[in-house]
């Protein structure tokens, strides 16, 4: 068996003396503790050194990628060809599979020839001979830079960080734009305060902040280049009866300056707005057409690169960007998010409150995909993104206006609609209410009514009742016991008899009789 070992000088071929110790892959590396039980293991067959750094990068190169190079080809010809019933032992099954398709040599990749691979790099200085260290480490050293900054070049995974260092920086110079056109406006406004609510645009108060100067200058220039003809005439009406503060020669011009540096900042954040919606259509055209080159960027920024981005799912491009709102509703358990950056989409700011949600959805899967064609697909072109986005337009309409169409499971035909079923409650008509004859006669209705009352006493006759009643059992109570009556107590002055009513006068004079045959009784006795 013979076995290819790439090194940083060159290529290595070793014939296997003992292939039996092979087997025993847990134990193999005792046999390379020193250099002398390696030698009795494999022995160098030939070594190809490379000419310079040049040569290795180029061999190296084709080694990462899986190809074979023109000086391994060499070197395969002509020392491996001559015994072509030998195996040859290799570290990469793919390069194996170029080897056996071109030369026609058997290759073997296992366990044991990675163990194998492994044991005489432990030992390269002492089975290479004629190669001393510190050549080898230079030689590993060089080909490494070299190797780093050939990866970094070409690297198609690496173009996107230009777009993450623009879009980081357009959002930084917004930040400090904000910042220093609020330190501006407060601070002229010291000296000509009606000028702020006037000049609403920060752009043109800065220019003509810039241009004027102390704000008795205003008469006498020309503002015609930076301002309307309206807002001008109110500009130079607001200076004559400013309120301002007088500030010297040294204030203003300190104004000025940071007024211009206002406006540089501003057309520098122009082109750089430029700059990065130009590289955005060239390394993700569809991402830009469906989201817009801002949303799109932090999209990328956010996610790392372009293939980071590719490789999550819809449900995570939809709230990328609310990863701390996620988390807090999962804590409370309470709703999760809806949506994340791509809240800032054009078609979700179209959406009403009630469909962002579903819309939010539906941009994120075509988002996704959309990202996956860029990354990995061959073609440059936008076309897929120009047809998501029109899908989502007419969704998006559909929605809006409430349309009975739907559509179906395949995305193709159009559904049917269902039938139309009223369920609401069907009231009938009473025919009775048309007739001006009355069913019932008036005598009739009005002998019921009377019966009604009869059989309802009032609530004071039943008062009335009860308060006799209660009268009798006294009576009955103390002629029982024979006890004598008692002294009727005197009436106090200003107290009212309780009023009797006409109805219970014969009720107390049937009392009054059974009292005298009650006295005529005892004076018997």
């Amino acid at each position: 068996m013979l076995v290819l070992f790439e090194t940083a000088a060159g290529y290595a071929i070793f014939k296997v003396l003992d292939e039996s110790k092979l087997q025993q892959v847990d134990s193999l590396y005792k046999e390379f503790e020193t250099p002398e039980k390696a030698n009795k293991i494999v022995k160098l067959k030939h070594f190809e050194k490379f000419q310079d750094t040049t040569e290795a990068l180029a061999a190296a190169t084709a080694l990462v990628e899986g190809k074979m190079g023109k000086s391994l080809k060499k070197v395969l010809k002509k020392v491996v060809a001559k015994e072509a019933h030998e195996q040859l032992a290799i570290s990469d099954a793919k390069l194996g599979g170029v080897i056996k398709e071109k030369l026609d040599l058997s290759c073997i990749h296992s366990p044991a020839v990675a163990e194998l691979m492994r044991c005489i790099r432990s030992q390269m200085e002492g089975l290479i001979s004629g190669l001393p260290p510190r050549e080898l480490s230079a030689m590993s050293l060089g080909l490494a830079h070299s190797l780093s900054r050939y990866k970094l070049k070409f690297s198609p995974d690496k173009v996107d960080t230009m777009i993450v260092q623009a879009i980081s920086l357009l959002d930084d110079l917004d930040k400090e734009l904000n910042n220093y056109i609020m330190r501006c406006r407060e601070w002229y406004g010291w000296h000509f305060p009606e000028l702020g609510k006037v000049i609403t645009d920060n752009l043109a108060y800065c220019k003509t902040v810039s241009k004027i100067g102390d704000r008795t200058n205003v008469a006498g220039s020309d503002l015609s280049d930076l301002l309307p003809e309206e807002i001008e005439a109110e500009v130079k009406l607001a200076a004559e009866i400013s309120m301002g503060t007088e500030v010297s020669e040294q204030d203003i011009s300190n104004i000025r300056h940071l007024c211009e540096q206002v406006v540089e900042i501003s057309e520098y954040r122009t082109q750089l707005y430029d700059y990065l919606k130009n590289r955005m259509m060239a390394i993700a055209p569809n991402l830009t057409v469906t989201v817009g080159e801002l949303v799109g960027a932090r999209l990328i920024s956010h996610a790392g690169s372009l293939l980071n981005l590719a490789k999550q799912p819809a449900s995570t491009v939809q709230i990328l960007g609310a990863e701390k709102a996620l988390f807090r509703a999962l804590k409370t358990r309470k709703d999760t998010p809806k949506y994340g950056l791509i809240y800032h989409a054009s078609l979700v700011g179209q959406a009403t409150t009630k469909n962002k949600g579903k819309i939010s959805r539906m941009l994120a899967a075509k988002t996704s995909l959309a990202v996956r064609y860029d990354a990995l697909g061959e073609d440059t072109n936008a076309e897929m993104g120009v047809q998501n986005r029109a899908k989502l337009e007419a969704r998006l309409r559909q929605l809006e206006e409430k349309g009975i169409r739907r559509i179906s499971g395949t995305g193709k035909a159009l559904a049917k609609a269902d039938k139309y079923m009223h369920k609401s409650e069907v009231k009938v008509y009473d025919p009775s209410g048309d007739s001006l004859i009355p069913s019932t006669s008036k005598k009739r209705k009005l002998e019921e009514i009377e019966v009604k009352e009869e059989e309802e006493p009032s609530t004071s006759e039943v008062k009335a009742k009860k308060r006799k009643t209660a009268e009798v059992e006294g009576e009955t109570s103390t002629a029982a016991t024979e006890e004598p009556p008692k002294k009727k107590k005197k009436k106090k002055k200003g107290v009212k008899e309780p009023k009797v009513e006409e109805e219970s006068i014969p009720v107390t004079q049937a009392t009054e009789k059974k009292k005298k045959k009650k006295k005529v009784k005892e004076e018997e006795d």
